[in-house]
């Protein structure tokens, strides 16, 4: 069957080459994609927000099955305009991919439903957001409501800094993502990713995950989109697994269902394990970058089969296999990410760097006069298995080392929570 992914970062890349491997899979296409996804894929010039684009792209090429991986076009409706043209696809329609185009409609949704998760207000303008946060105090998390390419939550440990990204929210920071504000109260915890895929009505639990958000050592400095993740997280046991299943996943999948918006697709649950027991932070309705990664690394399966059956309601009796060793991913970034970064510079080493069985996903990259160059804030993932998490970092970072791009930078202590265990 002929395949297109629609996307150009490390987990777009992730899944065409998980695809690319699959006897199903007779011609993939990446809608843009970049250098790193050309090796996998045919790559063509259509952006992933360019939803008539793709669409005629699909009806052109005769196209069996859309894979969208970013958060923008399923909530802009990609896959209800690939459905109206006959065309089968992987996410949510857009109203299930409210999901995550709204946080405060799914902590709404949460309180309706008994869904475990932090207390909250939403607000549509300062002044009633500020009186909440100095009537709750700090520290409180300030989140704009809407799609901020993972930037919009300022995790404020004072009532100045909760005043402050109000104004910023408000004053157009997020631009229409800032139209409301949802403020939660300051989970005490470890964070972890949990996915699911979704079929309309059955979950299917997939291995678990734990990203670093924080852009330096120590879990430090601004959030970013994910500095690094490991597969599996030690703290997500099969109990805690269960509880997040029995908990979380299985209410949001019915309750989504009796509210007549039916979700298929990939349901990514950003955890907080606290000593209640497993609360939801938000949803994400596409795989998470970098965790995607680090799954596909240890997937046995073939993945197109398990979309495919997301995608047609047939998820009731599938399974999947994974890998016993676990994985780890580095992210290497632009200079200055998550603020402003130089684009444009020369990478090298690449192909030194993904020997021995190292993947190294490209995220940021295009190819300009035959050389690799940096186009975005994170530009490289590179993600290796081990025995143990340890030496999959080890792995990861001896490739890492042999990178020659002065202007990235990367975190140097990736899985530190999991072997410190």
């Amino acid at each position: 069957m002929k395949v297109l992914v629609v996307g150009s970062g490390g987990r777009e890349h992730a899944l065409c080459w998980a695809i690319a491997a699959s006897p199903l899979c007779s011609r993939l296409y990446c809608a843009p994609g970049n250098a790193g996804i050309a090796r996998d894929a045919e790559c063509v010039p259509i952006a992933a927000d360019d939803i008539a684009g793709i669409v005629n792209f699909c009806n052109d090429e005769a196209i069996d099955f859309v894979v969208v991986g970013p958060e923008g076009p399923l909530v802009a409706g990609l896959v209800d305009r690939l459905a109206e043209a006959g065309i089968m696809a992987f996410g949510p329609r857009a109203d299930a991919a409210v999901l995550e185009g709204s946080k405060g409609f799914t902590k709404d949704l949460c309180a309706r439903y008994g869904i475990p998760t932090a207390a909250y207000g939403r607000f549509a303008d300062a002044a009633s957001a500020k009186a909440f946060v100095r009537e709750k105090g700090a520290p409180i998390v300030v989140k704009a409501d809407g799609l901020a390419a993972g930037k919009g939550v300022i995790m404020a440990e004072t009532e100045e800094q909760a005043l402050s990204a109000i104004d910023e929210i408000f004053g157009g920071k997020f631009g229409a993502a800032g139209a409301e504000v949802v403020i939660e109260e300051w989970m005490i915890g470890e964070e972890a990713s949990f996915f699911a895929l979704v079929d309309g009505e059955h979950a299917l639990a997939l291995a678990t995950a734990q990203d670093h958000k924080r852009a330096f050592d120590g879990d430090t400095g601004p959030n970013t989109g994910g500095m690094g993740a490991y597969s599996p997280a030690p703290v997500m046991t099969q109990a805690m697994i269960d509880a997040v299943m029995d908990r979380i996943i299985n209410p949001t999948v019915a309750a989504m269902h009796r509210e007549g918006r039916e979700f298929r697709g990939v349901l990514f649950a950003g955890l907080m394990i606290t000593d209640k027991g497993p609360q939801l932070i938000e949803y994400n309705v596409r795989f998470g970058d970098p965790e995607c990664q680090v799954l596909m690394m240890r997937l046995k399966s073939d993945i197109l089969p398990a979309l495919i059956a997301a995608a047609d309601g047939q998820l009731a009796n599938f399974d999947l296999r994974w890998r016993d060793e676990p994985a780890l991913t580095v992210v290497v970034a632009a200079n200055g990410y998550p603020g402003d970064y130089k684009k444009g510079t020369v990478i090298g080493g690449l192909d030194e760097a993904g020997k021995d069985g190292v993947q190294v996903f490209h995220a940021g990259t295009a190819m300009k006069d035959g050389k690799v160059v940096a186009t975005g804030g994170r530009v490289l993932a590179v993600t290796a298995l081990g025995k143990t998490i340890a030496e999959a970092r080890e792995k990861a970072y001896e490739a890492v080392d042999r990178i020659d791009w002065p202007d990235g930078f990367c975190r140097r202590d990736i899985g530190w929570r999991a072997i410190g265990r």
